[in-house]
């Protein structure tokens, strides 16, 4: 028989990971795995030139030309205070739609996974230090963990501003 407390917890994790499951595109940081819903992704791209722009964050790599239109890239490692790396042909962009078309550069882009509600854990509890509000929960694939990011909370609102006024929007 289950306990008041574990009846709870049920409850509160089913709430937290309702209607989240779905397709991830997932890919490598730092050894890590992360996932992006797929509907956010717009496309993939390689590594390439990347116009510094003066006064921006430091995750802030630039803008880019992607056929006629400037967008801003991020640089996710150092978004997430992770030691940067040289980029090489594995390195990538992730195109995505937040609000705005934004680039983010990470280590390399693995596959999809059509993740499940019932295989999506809420994000652990490391207590008011740490700011969790960009994870929307954990994945488990097989006998792996993907960090499933809401890429919309990746940066907040006056980063946005801030990535708009760079691109020139």
């Amino acid at each position: 028989m289950e306990t008041v407390a574990e009846i709870t917890e049920q409850e509160t994790r089913a709430e937290t990971t309702r209607d989240i499951g779905g397709k991830y595109l997932t890919f490598h940081l730092n050894n890590e795995e992360y996932g992006l819903e797929i509907l956010k992704v717009r496309e993939i791209i390689g590594i390439m030139d990347i116009t510094k722009v003066p006064q921006t964050p430091e995750f802030v790599e630039g803008v880019i030309n992607l056929r006629g239109k400037v967008i801003p890239v991020i640089d996710l490692r150092a978004r997430f205070g992770l030691e940067r790396t040289e980029y090489n042909e594995e390195t990538c962009i992730i195109v995505v739609d937040v609000g705005m078309l934004m680039g983010i550069i990470v280590d390399t882009v693995q596959e999809v996974h059509d993740i499940p509600d019932s295989n999506i854990e809420p994000p652990p509890q490391l207590g008011a230090v740490v700011d969790m509000n960009f994870i929307l929960g954990m994945g488990k694939v097989n006998d792996d963990v993907k960090i499933l990011l809401d890429i919309d909370k990746v940066l907040n609102s006056d980063e946005l501003v801030q990535l708009q006024h760079a691109a020139g929007e």
